[in-house]
């Protein structure tokens, strides 16, 4: 269909395709606009958005968000310093709510229309994937936590000699857990008989790949490993699993599980008569909240450590150490310390860094390489993407231990620091 306008004496034909093309000019002249009018503020904001599972399974992980995000916004409070210039901060919260779908979806809203300047986002593959993948798909500066940098990387399709373009990432790697966990399992008295449980899922899928995960490191180091294969998430029977490892005459369970799946598992185990003499299990063991949920069966279970009050490291924003953090979270809450804290902080430290040290504020590219150029200690370490081991990839220190039961509470204490020694162990292994 074709209508017709005069003006001014002429007649001007306005097809559809004539009006998407206006449409489309002016769409493309806002941003323009917008990034003109933020230049000559008085006080021009750069906005940092940033996505976890506040909701779903996999919510502990997000526990202490509200809590790490208000000191964060009462720190950049006054603005950050560019080039001579204040910029305000804002931040803008994103649930996942668990689920990779629901985070690509929030993860491309907070670039399109929120029109975020820095993409942030944490908390196992679920979460940190889709996001960084909808991050460099917009060449959106992003920089993500809280997973294993082979999931993180691998998982997404990267190749160690190219990387990515604008998504960086810092945590361990499942080199750095199976060390520790195996340092955990050289007890004597316990025999090198392992059950592993890994899901149908990122992680599990990482964690039990023939070629970089668990298996061929547990058979260098004498562990037999009894593998039934993927399980799907959110499993109501572990019965094939308990007998498969009953009749291996497993001593040792490993995996990596979401909360309710080894709160299924633990319980089965019981009634049928599973009787390991130690449980390391990755994600599902973190959390306070996790393993109280489990009574008594819960003491003496063992995970791997990214971060404590005892980590000897401080905040780069104002000199906080681990432990002064990890108490004002407690004072603030009445709930114990968790693991992410150090981590969700470490993130927005990383933010101040990089926006104080960016050429041009305005420009992507010119924030990507003030990522890539970051040398900062944290109150999680040292964030140094220089380091590798691959492109977009820096690691952070790991350690491993057992929750104990201490004056009527379980407390995660370090137990072994053969990879971090410069992170002091309080305690021993005690066998189930």
């Amino acid at each position: 269909m074709v209508k017709t306008m005069k003006a001014a004496g002429a007649e001007h034909k306005v097809t559809r395709r004539n009006f998407l093309k206006t449409a489309a000019g002016t769409a493309l002249a806002a941003p323009a606009i917008l990034s003109m009018t933020r230049a000559y503020a008085d006080t021009p904001t750069i906005k940092v958005g940033y996505v976890s599972p506040k909701t779903g399974p996999l919510a502990g992980f997000a526990e202490a968000d509200d809590y790490i995000v208000g000191g964060i916004n009462k720190a950049f409070a006054g603005g950050l310093q560019n080039n001579g210039k204040s910029w305000a901060v804002e931040i803008i919260v994103r649930d996942s709510q668990s689920n990779p779908n629901r985070a690509a979806e929030v993860a491309s809203q907070l670039i399109l229309k929120d029109e975020v300047d820095i993409l942030l986002g944490a908390a196992t593959p679920d979460t940190t994937n889709p996001v960084s993948d909808q991050a460099e798909i917009n060449g959106k500066p992003c920089i993500t936590t809280d997973c294993p940098w082979q999931p993180y990387f691998f998982g997404r399709g990267g190749k160690p000699d190219k990387g990515f373009e604008s998504t960086y990432h810092f945590f361990w790697g499942l080199e750095d857990v199976i060390a520790n966990f195996t340092a955990l399992w050289n007890h004597p008295g316990v025999e090198k008989k392992v059950g592993g449980l890994f899901p149908n899922d990122a992680d599990g899928n990482a964690w039990g790949d023939a070629e970089l995960g668990f298996p061929k490191p547990l058979a260098a180091g004498g562990f037999a490993l009894t593998d039934p294969g993927r399980y799907q998430p959110l499993s109501d029977d572990f019965s094939a699993q308990i007998s498969a490892f009953k009749a291996a005459n497993a001593e040792i369970i490993t995996g990596v599980m979401i909360p309710p799946d080894f709160g299924t598992f633990w319980a089965q185990a019981g009634q049928q008569g599973l009787k390991p003499k130690i449980v390391t299990v990755g994600k599902a063991l973190l959390f306070p909240s996790a393993v109280a949920a489990l009574g008594e069966r819960g003491n003496g279970l063992s995970s791997e450590i990214w971060w404590s009050p005892n980590h000897p490291f401080v905040s780069s924003l104002d000199g906080m150490t681990s432990k002064a953090l990890a108490n004002g979270y407690t004072a603030a809450t009445g709930k114990p310390w968790t693991q992410p804290i150090g981590f969700r902080h470490a993130l927005f430290e990383v933010v101040a860094d990089v926006v104080k040290r960016a050429a041009d504020l305005e420009d992507a590219a010119a924030i990507v390489e003030a990522i890539r150029a970051t040398s900062l200690k944290t109150i999680v370490g040292t964030i140094d993407w220089s380091k590798g081991p691959v492109k977009n990839v820096s690691k952070t220190p790991l350690v491993a231990g057992q929750w104990h039961r201490r004056d009527d509470k379980l407390e995660l204490v370090i137990t072994t620091n053969t990879q971090a020694p410069e992170i002091a162990v309080g305690g021993e292994l005690v066998l189930l």
